[in-house]
């Protein structure tokens, strides 16, 4: 996990509406939340740093399910056939 957000990723943070950030503080992590608690950290920086951890896992979920998609295209018939987002 990295130690401090992106430029990026704060200005961000600072455009969300309050219970915006607060639905992203509530998902946030253990460890994020401690630094909180510690100050070692601004709500902002917290919010900041999980809206980067979802936006990641966001896109390696998409490529996972682009990934899967293709295959049942092709037919690979050793993986069972699972719902899909587009149905």
């Amino acid at each position: 996990m990295k130690k401090t957000p992106s430029e990026a990723y704060l200005e961000k943070a600072r455009k969300l509406p309050k219970e915006e950030a607060e639905r992203l503080l509530s998902r946030a992590r253990t460890k994020l939340m401690r630094r909180l608690e510690d100050q070692k950290m601004s709500a902002l920086e917290v919010v900041a740093i999980q809206l980067e951890i979802e936006d990641e896992e966001l896109s390696e979920w998409r490529e996972k399910m682009a990934e899967l998609r293709e295959r049942m295209k092709l037919g690979d018939k050793d993986k069972p056939r699972s719902w899909s987002a587009d149905d």
